[in-house]
Order: C-alpha cells, then sequence, then structure tokens
C-alpha cells in the first residue's frame, strides 16, 4: 500500500549525492552564527516578558530551564540524525525512512506549520517593535496599516515589508544570506550583552520576592510557550545538503548553538524579572520597556535595535529552512517538480521562496500574534515527538548503519524528551478544565486539511518515483 510506502536509507544519501544544485560553502562556525540568528530571536526579546507576565512570573527561568534541558535531550537525538542522513529534508527525510510516506507528508506539514506560521509569527513582533521604535521618534503610523483585523485594524503591513525584504535575499542565493545572518547576529549578541551590562546594576531581589506566583502547572505551560523559542536548533538539518563536511559541521552547529542560547535565555529571563515588575512585562518589546523604567533610554533604543536585528535573522532562517525542506519533497515527488526548480544564477529554489514568502505574507499581514506562536510551538513539539520516536526506531532497524555522533543512552534520554514534548503539548491542546483549546482546535484542522490534500494528490498526479 503506496500510504506506507518507505523511501530506503540508501535511497536518502544516493539523491543527495545526484544533487549538486546547492552549493557547499557552510562550515561548523557559519552553523553556529545560523543557529544563534534562527534560535535568539522572537523568545528572549517578545515572548520572555509574555511568559513572565500571564504564565510564570520570575519563575519564567524555570520554564526556559526546562524547555532548553527537553531540547538538549532532543537536540542529541536530532544530531544523529542529522550526520546519519545529511539531507535538507530533514525530519520528513527521516520519517519517510522510518515510518513511510503519509507519516513524511505530516511531517512535511508540521515543518509548514512550525517554520511557515513562526515566520509569521516572528514578522509580527518585527512589526511591533518597529513601529514603537518610530513612535518614540514622533512618527504615527496609521492604525490601519499595523494592526491585524482580529484587533480592529486592516492590514500589519510591516510585517508584509520585512517577509519580502527577506525574500529578496533568499533569492540571491546562501552566500549573501550568510552574510547578512552574520552581521545581523552579531549586533543582536551586542546589544544582549548591552542589556547584561546595563541590567545587573538594577536587579532588585523585592521583584523576586512572589517568586512563582502562578501554579507549578502554569509554569509548565509556560515551557510548552517558550518552546516556540528554541525551534531553530532543528532547522539547521536542513542545511546538510551545503554543509562542506556535514557530519562534523552539524554535530558542532546544532548542540553548540542550543547550549549557548539556552545560557542566554536564561540570564536575560533572569534579569528581565529582576529589573521590573513581571506584570508590566506582557507587551512585544519587554526587555526595551524594562529598562526604560529604569531610566535608561539609551540602553532600550539599543535593545530595541537588538531585537529588530534577532527578528530578522530568526526569519531569514525559518524561511531558508522551509524553502529546503520543500524542495526535497519536491524532489521526490509529493509536490511538483517546479518547487524543486533552482535558479540558474544563484542556486537557490527561487520558486519555492517566493510561494513561501506570499503566504507567510498573507498570515504575518492578517493574523493574530499570539494564536500563530502557539501554533507553531505545537508543531515544534510534534516535530520533536517525531525525531525522538525515530532515532530509537532506526538504532533497532539500522543498528549496522554507521553513526558518526551517537545520542549518548539513547534508549533512556529518548524516551525522556519523548514524554516531555507529549505532556508539554498536551499543555497547549487542552485547557485546566479538560476543554479543548482554540490552538487545539486549529491544529486538528491543520492536519485534517494537509491530509485531504495527501490523498488528492495521490489521486490526481503520477505516482512518486
Amino acid at each position: 500500500m503506496r500510504f506506507f510506502k518507505k523511501q530506503s536509507f540508501e535511497s536518502v544519501l544516493d539523491s543527495v549525492k545526484k544533487s549538486h544544485a546547492l552549493e557547499k560553502n557552510l562550515n561548523g562556525f557559519d552553523l553556529i552564527l545560523l543557529g544563534l540568528g534562527f534560535i535568539v530571536g522572537t523568545g528572549v526579546f517578545a515572548l520572555t516578558g509574555m511568559v513572565a507576565a500571564e504564565y510564570a512570573g520570575p519563575a519564567v527561568i524555570l520554564s526556559y530551564a526546562i524547555a532548553g534541558l527537553t531540547c538538549i535531550f532532543v537536540a542529541l537525538a536530532y544530531t544523529e540524525l542529522a550526520v546519519m542522513m545529511p539531507t535538507s529534508g530533514s525530519v520528513y527525510s527521516y520519517s519517510y525512512v522510518a515510518f513511510g510516506e503519509i507519516f513524511a507528508w505530516l511531517m512535511g506539514g508540521t515543518m509548514i506549520l512550525v517554520l511557515g506560521i513562526g515566520g509569521a509569527t516572528v514578522s509580527g513582533s518585527w512589526s511591533a517593535y518597529i513601529v514603537n521604535i518610530l513612535k518614540s521618534g514622533g512618527v504615527n503610523l496609521p492604525h490601519e496599516l499595523i494592526t491585524v483585523p482580529a484587533q480592529g485594524g486592516i492590514i500589519n503591513l510591516p510585517a508584509i515589508l520585512i517577509t519580502v525584504f527577506i525574500g529578496i535575499f533568499l533569492h540571491l542565493g546562501t552566500k549573501d544570506s550568510k552574510m547578512l545572518n552574520a552581521i545581523l547576529v552579531f549586533i543582536k549578541m551586542a546589544a544582549i550583552f548591552i542589556f547584561i551590562v546595563i541590567a545587573a546594576p538594577h536587579f532588585d531581589a523585592k521583584n523576586w520576592e512572589n517568586f512563582m506566583p502562578y501554579s507549578m502547572d502554569s509554569v509548565l505551560v509556560g515551557s510548552s510557550v517558550l518552546f516556540f523559542a528554541f525551534t531553530g536548533f532543528g532547522g539547521l538539518s536542513a542545511a546538510a545538503e551545503e554543509c562542506k563536511n556535514p557530519k562534523r559541521d552539524l554535530t558542532i552547529g546544532i548542540i553548540g548553538s542550543l547550549l549557548l542560547s539556552t545560557t542566554i535565555y536564561i540570564i536575560i529571563a533572569g534579569l528581565l524579572t529582576g529589573i521590573a515588575p513581571y506584570k508590566e512585562l506582557s507587551g512585544p518589546d519587554a526587555l526595551a520597556h524594562a529598562l526604560a523604567i529604569n531610566g535608561s533610554n539609551i540602553g532600550s533604543a539599543i535593545i530595541a535595535t537588538g531585537a529588530i536585528c534577532g527578528f530578522t535573522t530568526v526569519l531569514l532562517m525559518q524561511l531558508y529552512t522551509i524553502t529546503r525542506v520543500l524542495y526535497v519533497i519536491s524532489r521526490d515527488g509529493l509536490l511538483p517538480q517546479i518547487f524543486s526548480k533552482i535558479h540558474p544564477k544563484y542556486h537557490s529554489p527561487y520558486i519555492t521562496i517566493w510561494a513561501i514568502v506570499f503566504v507567510v505574507s498573507l498570515l504575518g499581514g492578517f493574523c493574530e500574534f499570539k494564536l500563530l506562536a502557539q501554533l507553531s510551538s505545537m508543531g515544534s513539539l510534534i516535530e520533536y515527538s517525531a525525531i525522538m520516536t525515530v532515532v530509537m526506531l532506526l538504532r533497532k532497524k539500522m543498528p549496522e548503519v554507521p553513526r558518526t555522533f551517537k545520542c549518548p543512552a539513547v534508549f533512556i534520554i529518548a524516551p525522556i524528551g519523548l514524554f516531555a514534548c507529549i505532556y508539554l503539548l498536551f499543555k497547549q491542546i487542552i485547557d485546566e478544565n479538560g476543554s479543548l483549546m482554540q490552538s487545539g482546535e486549529m491544529l486538528i484542522y491543520w492536519f485534517g486539511a494537509i491530509t485531504i490534500l495527501y490523498f488528492i494528490r495521490c489521486f490526481s498526479l503520477p505516482s512518486v518515483k
């Protein structure tokens, strides 16, 4: 039955070897920069304050620690699979080998949820910061053009413009995108360092007196939301076909960038809730607002600049990754071949890039930030659950395959990570009264829609090669 037809491990590697369309110009250091560009952004600049205000208070550092520890378990499994099968298909390709075609399709849909909808979330955060910067300079943009319909506006135009700008760089190829990312990561990390230096002297233990104002259950819900802040490390596997030495570079990039990002998140969360009351941090510009409360308007402006750079790098990497995944899905025949067409000069999957830019622009321009962030976070938890399952299954079914990097104690770490992901996913789908939340309903609709599309594709297009 074709629904469960699997790709062989050898066929995945052969497809990578035969495809020379994507240039190999990334090394381990490049991947760490890409990882920091991908991971450190919306989480630290926008979600930290929101989670502190609504779910965890100062215990947001525990939310980050729980999410980060779970992601470290996932990263160990992800790295094993990435160096074992260095394909830009990421979890889509791993699922194709382990479970079959329909599961691979569903994982491709999950990646769109994580990265496409996640990109729309980031573009909304970018817009909010830009609007606030302009407002502080006396420039007030029309409310109707900076607000989505659900909040009383017509369109979030800045969110659309930044998405199109990123699309132009992706169209020009990995080399230019890599250079832009490196510059913006430097500015972003400098802004974070400045925040730490300015904020540390203003730390007030009184702000931590009610360390966990909500329940531990709420802290865990906060962790599930903050998974959105860690989505980048898995996306690095989509750069596999553009790495000079995938086995070495992916190991360095995935694990290195995740450890650095987790450390940064916990430090920033601790300082943020220590210099301002947690209830005042619900806005999308929490770091800049906290510094302004403490009289540092210059520091606030620097953080706002760093946030803009942070959101830009995250959006760049999210769109980069999803275009590479769709490129592989098209190459496998599950999407029309036009999506795997490569630009003759820039060596980029340019048709896929502009299709994704169009969809993400619509989402960012017309949909609400919070719901998009929840959907993307839930997609990440589903993706990570699949990774944990695949790595255990392939250890059993393909023990003879060389593994340059092996997840230590895989049958201990992977089940723990799997349980944590499923538990945190459940926290986002079901409320405390046992009812299905709006985000849970949207998730069901999404997977229902892509399942229907799969069957339409099966009966209307030629068989997959």
